[in-house]
């Protein structure tokens, strides 16, 4: 990626301030947007934080000419986003859209108790949603990349603490998770590599039913469930493939054992206890 080109980072949040990292890390110019950067924002340098707010057109004029775009947030208002992509786009080189495999209609069995089947990117859309829509929108009319993430975790946000407060249950349902770090630099990888236009799911590649999930944690953390606060999900859930994802980006996976990584949260997380003692 050409130095010259600012990363700008459209919702730097909890995904976003990892890019911003890893941005930094490898020697890329790397700026954070926030609607309101010196208060959510306060952990990077001022000279890197870009005041941004969709809502708010007079902050559009601030993101520098030719910059590579990571857009991080649901993209929404639809006729807001148009505005945006319709005024900013011409004079940007690159836009890569975080969206969500929400994005997909759930397949239905072919016959009860078989597993989901397996979910690529010509599968179908739920247009129903405004989201989807303008990710749509911004891919078919500004060539926009849309990478559909699975449920990310890392650091503070756990799967175990998931299953300790209740969120899930050990439910056949599936689920496909990537770790944050691993969402981070492969929207790195999409800004140099990513075909304009494409669509790509992200994954760790290994889809999982919470019950296995659950069972694991159970064994190996001693981590139960009350079930509490679950919500109320039906249906098999989906089964993400990743192979455009691995044949065009070439990402290798710095966390692709999702047991293994949570061995590692748990650990960092009682190191800073005692630290904190």
């Amino acid at each position: 990626m050409e130095q010259r080109s600012p990363v700008v980072i459209l919702g730097a949040g909890y995904t976003g301030l990892v890019i911003h990292a890893l941005g930094q890390a490898r020697g890329l110019r790397v700026l954070a947007g926030s609607r309101s950067p010196d208060e959510h924002l306060a952990s990077i340098p001022a000279s890197q934080r870009l005041r941004f707010d969709l809502a708010r057109p007079q902050t559009w004029a601030d993101i520098p000419e030719q910059a590579r775009l990571v857009w991080c947030f649901p993209a929404v208002p639809e006729m807001l986003v148009q505005d945006f992509a319709e005024r900013v786009a011409p004079r940007i080189s690159r836009l890569v859209v975080l969206g969500s495999t929400s994005a997909y209609e759930s397949p239905v069995p072919q016959k009860a108790g078989a597993a989901a089947p397996l979910i690529d990117e010509a599968s179908p859309l739920n247009l129903v949603l405004p989201r989807v829509r303008s990710e749509e929108w911004l891919r078919t009319h500004c060539q926009a990349i849309v990478l559909r993430s699975a449920g990310i975790y890392g650091p503070g946000r756990h799967v175990l603490d998931w299953i300790r407060h209740g969120r899930v249950t050990a439910s056949p349902r599936y689920v496909n998770l990537v770790h944050v770090e691993d969402l981070a630099c492969i929207c790195l990888a999409a800004l140099e590599r990513g075909q304009a236009g494409e669509i790509y799911n992200v994954s760790d590649g290994q889809p999982r039913q919470w019950a296995e999930i659950c069972r694991t944690a159970r064994d190996r953390w001693g981590v139960e469930s009350s079930g509490e606060n679950r919500k109320q999900e039906t249906g098999p859930g989906k089964r993400l493939s990743i192979v455009k994802l691995q044949s065009e980006l070439g990402h290798t996976f710095r966390h692709p054992d999702l047991y293994e990584a949570l061995d590692e949260i748990e650990a960092s997380r009682h190191v800073d206890k005692l630290e904190r003692l």
